[in-house]
C-alpha cells in the first residue's frame, strides 16, 4: 500500500472545503469541487428520490424533506449527531470518488481538522466516528496547525518567525480558538467552555428578524413542523452577515442594508437585513450562550485572557495569524491590534480564510509523511557504520595536522626555556632539566593557547576532511526532500535565513578531541619520549666528550646507556663551561635539529595509541549523531 495523495477535509460548522496534495510533489495543493463549487455550506439534506444531498444542492433542491446545518461539534453519544456527521462525510467521499478527483481508498489519506481546544481523547473519538463513513486512512489534527502550515508553505512566514512565537486566532462558526506556536510546538490556550462562534451572530440576526416579522406566529409554527425551513432562514441570516462584513462601507448609511432572502411559499418571505447601526446593536446585545455577555465583550475578554496568559510566560508573539471565515470581520482585526500592537507583533489575517484550513490540512498530511520519511533516511545513515568509517579514514590526517604546531609549541615553551635555564645554571643536573621540561610541557599543553591550536586544527580537519565526505552522504537526502543542502551541513556558510547557524561541529566534539590529544601527549609516554630524545641525542654525549667517559663512569661498566644515565643524574656542569659549551647560537641550532625528530616522535606516539583513537572515533561519531539529530529537527520545518 502506497499513499499517493493527501486530502485535506475542512468540515466546518458553517462551511466545508476539500483540497488535495500529491505526496511526491512540492506543488501547492489543489481545491476539489463538489457541485462545481470549491466551498460548500455545511448542509446535509434528504430527498426521497435523490437520496442524500450536500451543500448547495441540499438547500436549493425542491422536494428535500430533511435538512441539517451547523452540526459540527465535539463527539458525543447523540445518535442523530453521529448519523448526521458520518453520513455527511460518506456522501462527500462518494462524490469525490464518483467525480474521480481522488485515488482509490488504499492510496488516499484523509486529514480532517478540529478545533485546537479538543483533547487527544476527543480527537481520537472523532476520528473513529468519521471512519464509520468508510474511510480507513484518516487522521484528525488541529485546525490551527493547518493554518500555521498554510502560512508557512505559502511563503507568508519567514524562518525567524517560524521558530519564534506565533499566536493563531481561529474565529470559526462554532468556536474561537487561540493557539500559541512556540519553536514549532503547538500550545492551545484553553479558556474552558468555548462557545464564541460567529454563528451566534447569525442566530441573533435570525431572532431579530423573526421578532419583527409580521407573520411571526405562523413562522414559528412552520419552523416547528418543518425544521428545514428554519435552517434555510438561518442560512439567509448568515448570508446577510457575510455580505455586510465584506462591504461594511456600503452599509454605513441608515437606508442601506445587507440582505438575505428565503421564500417559505408564495406568500411568506423571510428577509433578514443589517446595516452598521443594526450590526452594532447585535454585536453588543447580551447572549445567553455567552453567559449574558455580548459577542463583542466575549471576544474582547478572550483576547485579554490570551494576552495575560502570554505575559505570565514572558512571551510576546512575533506574529498574530488570523484565520477562520469570521476573521473577515474587520473589528476583530482592530481588537487584535489593540492587544498585540505593532511593531512588536505583526498582524496577518489570511486572505482566503474559507480555503486556508483545507489547503493547510493537505499540506500537513503531506508534510507528516515526508518528514517521517526524511527522519528515517537520516536515521538509516546514523545507525550504519558509515560515520565511524568516515571519521576513522581521516584520523591519520588529523595526526599529521597536529604534529607540526605541537612540536613547534613544545620547543618554544618547554625545550628552549628549559635549556636556557640550565645554561644559566638555574638548573643543576640534566635530571633536573628533565623534570623542569616535563613540567613546562604539561603546563603548556594544558594552557588555553595549546588547546586553541589543537582546537583550530580539529576544526580545520573537520571542515576540510570530514564535512565534504559527510555532505556526500547527506546532500542526496536533502535533494530528495527538496530542502537546502546546508540544512544538514556543518559549515560556516550556512544561510541564517534557512537553518540555525549555531549548529556546527559542536563544543562537545571539539572538547573531547582536544582533551584526548592532550592526554595522549602527557599520559601516554609521548612527553617522556620527547624529553629523552633531547637529553640523550643532543646534550649527554657532548658532555661526556668534554669530561671524559672514564671519569664520569668510574667504577661502572662502561656502556652507552650507563654513561648517559650517569651524566644525567650526577654531573653538575660548572656555569662557566655551560655558557661556552651551550651558547645561544648552539641552543638555536639544537632546537632546529630536534624539530624533525620531535615531529616524528609525536606522530609515532599518537599513531601508536590506536585504542585511544578508537575511543575518540566513537565519541566524535556520537557527537555527530547528536548534532545531526538536532539539525534534522531544525530542517524538518523546511520540508514542503
Amino acid at each position: 500500500m502506497e499513499i499517493l495523495e493527501i486530502v485535506g477535509f475542512d468540515l466546518g460548522h458553517g462551511e466545508t472545503a476539500v483540497a488535495k496534495a500529491i505526496v511526491e510533489s512540492i506543488e501547492p495543493p489543489q481545491m476539489l469541487e463538489i457541485n462545481n463549487k470549491k466551498n460548500q455550506i455545511t448542509a446535509l439534506g434528504w430527498h426521497p428520490q435523490l437520496g442524500y444531498l450536500v451543500g448547495e444542492q441540499a438547500l436549493i433542491q425542491a422536494g428535500v424533506t430533511q435538512l441539517a446545518i451547523t452540526f459540527k461539534e465535539k463527539p458525543n453519544n447523540d445518535a442523530k449527531y453521529r448519523k448526521t456527521i458520518s453520513t455527511f462525510i460518506a456522501t462527500y467521499y462518494h462524490l469525490l470518488k464518483e467525480s474521480r478527483q481522488i485515488e482509490t481508498q488504499d492510496n488516499t489519506y484523509f486529514y480532517v481538522g478540529c478545533p485546537s481546544g479538543w483533547s487527544v481523547k476527543e480527537r481520537s473519538e472523532y476520528r473513529q466516528l468519521l471512519q464509520q463513513a468508510g474511510i480507513a486512512l484518516l487522521n484528525v489534527v488541529p485546525e490551527s496547525r493547518a493554518a500555521f502550515m498554510q502560512a508557512k508553505e505559502a511563503g507568508k512566514l519567514e524562518y525567524e518567525k517560524l521558530i519564534s512565537s506565533v499566536l493563531i486566532v481561529d474565529i470559526g462558526s462554532s468556536t474561537t480558538d487561540f493557539t500559541l506556536v512556540k519553536s514549532l510546538q503547538e500550545i492551545p490556550l484553553d479558556f474552558g467552555n468555548n462557545a464564541l462562534g460567529a454563528s451566534l451572530i447569525d442566530k441573533a440576526i435570525f431572532n431579530k428578524t423573526l421578532a419583527k416579522h409580521e407573520q411571526k406566529s405562523l413562522l414559528e409554527k412552520v419552523f416547528q413542523e418543518y425544521p428545514h425551513h428554519q435552517a434555510r432562514c438561518e442560512l439567509a441570516c448568515r448570508k446577510a452577515k457575510e455580505d455586510y462584513f465584506s462591504n461594511e462601507q456600503l452599509y454605513s448609511d441608515s437606508q442601506s442594508f445587507a440582505r438575505g432572502f428565503e421564500s417559505i411559499n408564495e406568500q411568506i418571505y423571510f428577509i433578514p437585513q443589517v446595516n452598521k447601526l443594526m450590526m452594532a446593536e447585535i454585536l453588543n446585545q447580551p447572549l445567553p450562550e455567552l453567559g449574558e455577555k455580548s459577542w463583542l465583550q466575549s471576544f474582547h475578554s478572550a483576547l485579554k485572557e490570551a494576552k495575560q496568559k502570554l505575559d505570565q510566560q514572558g512571551i510576546t508573539p512575533k506574529l498574530v495569524l488570523m484565520t477562520g471565515g469570521a476573521s473577515r470581520m474587520k473589528f476583530t482585526h482592530q481588537l487584535c491590534q489593540e492587544f498585540f500592537p505593532e511593531p512588536q507583533t505583526l498582524l496577518r489575517p489570511d486572505p482566503e480564510p474559507e480555503r486556508c484550513i483545507a489547503l493547510g490540512l493537505a499540506r500537513v498530511g503531506r508534510w507528516d509523511l515526508r518528514a517521517n520519511a526524511f527522519k528515517q533516511e537520516v536515521n538509516k545513515l546514523l545507525e550504519s557504520n558509515q560515520l565511524k568509517e568516515l571519521i576513522g579514514k581521516h584520523i591519520p590526517e588529523l595526526i599529521e595536522s597536529l604534529t607540526k604546531p605541537l612540536a613547534e609549541g613544545l620547543i618554544e615553551n618547554a625545550v628552549r626555556p628549559g635549556v636556557k635555564d640550565w645554561q644559566k645554571n638555574q638548573i643543576r643536573t640534566l635530571a633536573d632539566l628533565e623534570t623542569s621540561m616535563k613540567q613546562r610541557a604539561e603546563k603548556w599543553l594544558q594552557s588555553d593557547i595549546a588547546q586553541k591550536i589543537v582546537n583550530n586544527q580539529c576544526i580545520s580537519w573537520f571542515n576540510q576532511k570530514i564535512q565534504p565526505d559527510l555532505a556526500a552522504e547527506t546532500d542526496p537526502i536533502c535533494r530528495k526532500f527538496h530542502i537546502p543542502r546546508s540544512s544538514l551541513r556543518f559549515e560556516d556558510s550556512i544561510e541564517p535565513a534557512l537553518v540555525n547557524p549555531e549548529l556546527r561541529i559542536g563544543d562537545a566534539i571539539l572538547g573531547e578531541t582536544v582533551a584526548f590529544i592532550v592526554n595522549v601527549l602527557i599520559g601516554g609516554g609521548t612527553l617522556a619520549s620527547i624529553i629523552t630524545l633531547i637529553l640523550t641525542g643532543h646534550l649527554t654525549w657532548p658532555i661526556a666528550l668534554v669530561y671524559g667517559a672514564s671519569v664520569i663512569a668510574a667504577g661502572m661498566e662502561l656502556n652507552r646507556e650507563t654513561v648517559k644515565e650517569a651524566i644525567k643524574t650526577n654531573v653538575n656542569v660548572p656555569s662557566w663551561i655551560r655558557s661556552s659549551f651551550l651558547n645561544d647560537r648552539k641552543i638555536e641550532d639544537m632546537c632546529k635539529q630536534v624539530k624533525p625528530e620531535l615531529d616524528k616522535v609525536i606522530q609515532e606516539q599518537l599513531t601508536a595509541n590506536q585504542d585511544a583513537f578508537n575511543e575518540l572515533i566513537s565519541k566524535v561519531e556520537q557527537g555527530l549523531q547528536k548534532a545531526l539529530s538536532n539539525k534534522v529537527q531544525e530542517a524538518i520545518i523546511l520540508i514542503q
